[in-house]
């Protein structure tokens, strides 16, 4: 699984960008990327040279940590794509978005991608019945993701069903929260993925 090496608000600060990484924190005054919208550092205000590289570099990291995944993964996720008919960029978001901790976050049955990615890893996900352990396992159309019977009073998924989930889920996903269940009803199209990257800087950068 994969873990931050920083504080996640700094990676927010970092990108420049709210990314909504602990959940609903992110949604209250005591987000630090609202109180504190510069770069971290001990010369965070220092003026940088932005230069094309450096633009698509920033893009690829903020899709790694927009949806927690590490430098290799991520490159296979590019590969996958590039064999894939059609736009690439577009292929490679909707691999990423279809990933299980992201549609468990989705959903609405985890606060936010990293306890997703926990609750996985822990077993307490169904896929069509079965349980599933790996957060990077890739959804498919048709698929009715669920929360394990036992796994339906533990106190994050209690949280998480009780705040209503985090967002309202896309229109590519049905969701029952009170049942905590929901079903792949297609993959997403680029208009309802609503990761904050521009993936055309994504493709140029591992074009060269």
């Amino acid at each position: 699984m994969s873990i931050p090496k920083e504080p996640v608000c700094k990676i927010c600060r970092r990108e420049r960008q709210k990314l909504f990484l602990k959940g609903q924190r992110c949604f209250t005054d005591k987000c630090s990327f609202e109180r504190k919208p510069y770069l971290p550092g001990q010369r965070p205000k220092t003026r940088l040279i932005e230069t094309e590289f450096y633009a698509q570099l920033r893009e690829k990291q903020k899709a790694k940590r927009y949806y927690g995944v590490l430098e290799r993964q991520f490159r296979n996720y590019y590969k996958k794509a590039v064999r894939r008919r059609g736009i690439t960029g577009e292929i490679l978001l909707q691999l990423l978005e279809t990933r299980l901790d992201n549609v468990v976050y989705l959903m609405g049955f985890a606060m936010s991608r990293a306890q997703a990615k926990q609750l996985i890893s822990h077993g307490h996900i169904m896929v069509d019945g079965e349980k599933v352990d790996i957060p990077s396992y890739q959804v498919k159309e048709g698929q009715e993701i669920s929360v394990a019977p036992k796994s339906r009073e533990i106190l994050p998924v209690l949280e998480a069903k009780e705040s209503g989930g985090s967002l309202t889920p896309p229109a590519w996903l049905e969701v029952n929260l009170e049942e905590l269940k929901g079903k792949v009803l297609r993959l997403p199209t680029r208009e309802e993925i609503k990761a904050p990257v521009d993936e055309r800087m994504i493709v140029e950068l591992y074009s060269k």
